[in-house]
């Protein structure tokens, strides 16, 4: 009879700390919530194919840290190790993985298409001044300059940018600033493209540009070295983007170090992918994430995304009349920094208008213009508002 008491006690006991159990009490409830939308973004990683490579591990570490129970993002005590999510995330609060994500990024990259049309960065800077309208946005809101800012740098569509800015000034919001980032950067497919052709002609949408020149290999490798030089005096700030973003380039076009160049845009490129993106997921619990400046930020994230894409093309548009028709204004919209996604749905709207216009090439320039432009406006966020 005890051999059945004990086995009914331990039965009861497993049952009642079980993360089933765990779901009734308090406000554990809205944890579902977080698991239903955790299971959306991974349906539509691996069915709709939203860039698989960010929102999958994204999504994952959603449901794993929204499992009650799980302890993976429990932070170490005197007595016990903390979770295994929230030791990789050091690596996300101590601003390491996002300059390595742009070293990364810089060795995957080909800059030769800014070189060759250096008109391409007035269409990477156009498309920053969504940021700013979000930013402006966010402060009418009631946030503050350091919370303002952080919700405006999601117009650049730059994950890494973002989670390094928001641990720099408002670590609080980093959970909802970088999952909304993140998000929209694999949703550019679908938000970019209403945008685009709402504000183009069938006529300007088909105009098929010349070929750009060949760029040098000597300006290729002074490229990297005379942006760094000039931004990091400007901008102090934003020298460890900027400054393994040229690295990552220097790696790649050196023609000298092909081995650092293959190990930093493929291995440590996906390894650091796949911890970045699984513990930004983690943060995201529902205790944290499920209120109504959530929502507010998500709203202000698409207005600043929606804002970069229109300005980057109504400066094409611009660039078009003052060209006489050279200028496709598609490519403006690839003035938001997701590199290369930006710039390929520019080459697809351009394609589904002119068959044989092929945009891809001319868009790099405004997307790597975008890359730097939203590493230099936190720069600038840095300097005025870090505490």
């Amino acid at each position: 009879m005890d051999f059945f008491n004990l086995l009914k006690e331990a039965v009861f006991g497993l049952a009642a700390s079980s993360g089933f159990a765990l779901f009734f009490k308090g406000d554990n409830y809205l944890y579902i919530i977080m698991i239903g939308i955790s299971l959306l973004l991974i349906y539509l990683a691996i069915v709709k194919n939203y860039e698989p490579l960010l929102l999958l591990p994204i999504a994952f570490g959603m449901l794993l840290a929204n499992l009650p129970g799980s302890n993976l993002m429990l932070p170490p005590t005197a007595s016990e190790n903390g979770g295994l999510l929230w030791y990789l995330y050091q690596g996300d609060e101590l601003g390491i993985f996002p300059p390595l994500i742009f070293l990364g990024v810089g060795a995957m990259t080909d800059f030769g298409p800014l070189i060759a049309n250096p008109r391409s960065i007035l269409l990477g800077g156009a498309a920053q001044m969504g940021i700013f309208a979000a930013f402006l946005g966010a402060l009418l809101l009631g946030f503050t300059p350091q919370e303002a800012s952080c919700i405006g740098i999601i117009g650049g569509a730059d994950g890494p940018t973002t989670i390094f800015l928001s641990n720099k000034l408002a670590p609080h919001m980093l959970a909802t600033v970088a999952v909304a980032a993140y998000s929209y950067m694999a949703l550019v497919p679908i938000i970019q493209p209403p945008v685009m052709k709402l504000l183009t002609t069938k006529e300007e949408r088909a105009i098929k540009m010349e070929q750009l020149r060949v760029v040098s290999k000597t300006e290729k490798i002074i490229f990297p070295i005379a942006v760094t030089i000039l931004v990091v005096l400007l901008i102090p700030d934003c020298a460890p983007l900027i400054g393994m973003l040229m690295l990552g380039n220097l790696f790649k076009e050196s023609m000298v170090t092909e081995k650092l160049a293959r190990a930093a845009s493929e291995y440590m490129m996906y390894i650091i992918t796949i911890f970045l993106g699984v513990t930004v997921g983690a943060t995201a619990r529902a205790d944290t994430f499920l209120n109504p400046k959530t929502l507010g930020v998500f709203l202000l994230g698409l207005v600043a995304f929606a804002s970069a894409t229109a300005c980057g093309i109504l400066l094409g548009k611009i660039m078009c009349k003052a060209t006489h028709g050279k200028v496709n204004p598609l490519i403006g919209a690839a003035g938001v920094s997701a590199v290369p996604m930006a710039a390929r749905v520019a080459q697809k709207v351009g394609a589904s208008e002119n068959p044989n216009n092929y945009l891809l090439m001319h868009a790099m320039g405004p997307n790597v213009a975008g890359v730097i432009g939203s590493a230099v406006v936190a720069g600038v966020f840095l300097s005025l508002y870090k505490i």
